[in-house]
């Protein structure tokens, strides 16, 4: 397999052909710095592949996009806004929608149906038409505009969360950069987020819906902040072919290559997410290995990470090890208590399903740290599997108290 290599100060314009831009038009309440507009741009038609929220109520945002992944078509750019879902507004949010889409199709130039769209923010409230009218076309393209677009679909995270990786493909280098956003509604089966990914790779569409997918349920379905799902989530991936390079479809090291550098920037894009959770302190990172199947860790990592008690105990620094049995039982996978050890950041403290002797001060310094591993051994198969999240605070509870007023 070819290397894998992080971009310095990598962004969603990593990758050949692509640009972005953001503004601020009043959709959320004024702040140094903020922006609430932004719009992605390829200079040459993309091939797409979406997965998204799985919420019986969706933004109509959320449909326009569906609905062009659904269709085959090739698009040319997004325009996201934040401060606003465009949810639960009845056929006006449709409307709204695609009147988005039209307003960035001819700012960029394009046809309205290239343009996918995505909203986030407070839910049953219809969007300002009349502020994205009047400031989405001043929006200023440039090459290295992925910080002011990262910065531009921010709700309630504290800082902007993206990354660029390449690797070779017929002696060419491929991109592929991802931006990201999200710090509460998070939970299994993607959450209040959005994340766009680019790449200049020449690509297979089959074999890129397809490791999207594969990618995603490895990464943004492994994250919980606070146990709610969004009715706004959406992750895109374009594809340019920019780069140059041969058709990857699967079956060849080129391909293997693309997984890896698509869930590199996913996974990094998830853990902060996970990191940056609505007062959160700590990120928590569990990992459960020798289950009977990948599947069965990944759902037992979930339950562990996505556990209130778990994340409780975490804030308060205490080291009861019962919750994360508790948690790791309630995923109902197959399992052999008797054969359970248990490591908080390689510190052992559970073997044979059972406490042993160990540092409790140890313990609870370790759980003081920036993030805490949870490390779970089953010892009945060759499963491994990952899921992150953050501890619970009081700052979370307040926040959420008062999020409309």
């Amino acid at each position: 397999m070819s290397q894998i290599t992080p971009v310095p100060d990598g962004t969603v314009t990593s990758a050949i052909g692509f640009s972005a831009g953001g503004i601020f038009a009043g959709i959320k309440t004024r702040g140094e710095g903020k922006k609430d507009i932004g719009l992605l741009y390829s200079d040459r038609p993309c091939d797409i592949a979406g997965t998204f929220s799985q919420n019986s109520v969706v933004s109509p945002s959320v449909t326009v996009t569906r609905g062009l992944v659904q269709s085959g078509k090739t698009i040319r750019g997004v325009i996201a806004n934040s401060g606003c879902a465009n949810c639960a507004v009845g056929e006006q949010g449709l409307i709204d929608a695609n009147e988005m889409a039209a307003i960035a199709a001819v700012r960029l130039g394009v046809d309205a149906d290239e343009i996918a769209v995505a909203s986030t923010g407070v839910i049953g409230v219809e969007l300002p038409m009349a502020l994205i009218r009047e400031h989405a076309p001043k929006i200023q393209m440039t090459d290295d505009g992925g910080d002011e677009f990262a910065t531009a679909i921010l709700t309630t995270d504290t800082h902007i969360k993206h990354i660029a990786a390449t690797f070779r493909a017929s002696g060419t280098t491929v991109t592929v950069g991802g931006v990201a956003k999200g710090a509460g509604m998070i939970h299994p089966n993607m959450a209040t987020m959005l994340a766009f990914i680019t790449t200049d790779a020449e690509i297979d569409s089959a074999f890129m819906r397809q490791t999207l997918t594969d990618v995603v349920d490895l990464t943004f379905n492994q994250i919980d902040i606070d146990g709610d799902q969004s009715t706004n989530d959406t992750v895109l991936l374009m594809a340019n072919g920019a780069a140059g390079n041969q058709t990857i479809s699967g079956g060849d090291e080129a391909s293997a290559d693309f997984r890896q550098a698509l869930y590199t920037v996913c996974r990094h894009l998830g853990r902060e997410l996970a990191r940056d959770g609505e007062g959160a302190r700590t990120l928590i990172t569990a990992i459960v290995e020798g289950a009977r199947s990948d599947e069965d860790a990944r759902k037992a990592a979930r339950s562990i990470a996505s556990s209130l008690l778990v994340k409780t105990a975490i804030y308060g620094r205490d080291p009861n090890w019962g919750r994360i049995l508790m948690a790791l039982g309630k995923s109902e996978i197959e399992l052999e208590e008797p054969k359970i050890r248990v490591f908080v950041n390689d510190i052992q403290i559970v073997s044979e399903g059972k406490a042993i002797a160990y540092n409790v001060q140890s313990v609870v310094s370790a759980l003081g740290e920036g993030e805490v591993r949870l490390r779970v051994s089953l010892d009945v198969g060759e499963g491994r599997g990952e899921a992150w999240g953050c501890d619970l605070t009081e700052e979370y509870v307040v926040f959420n108290s008062a999020y409309t007023t």
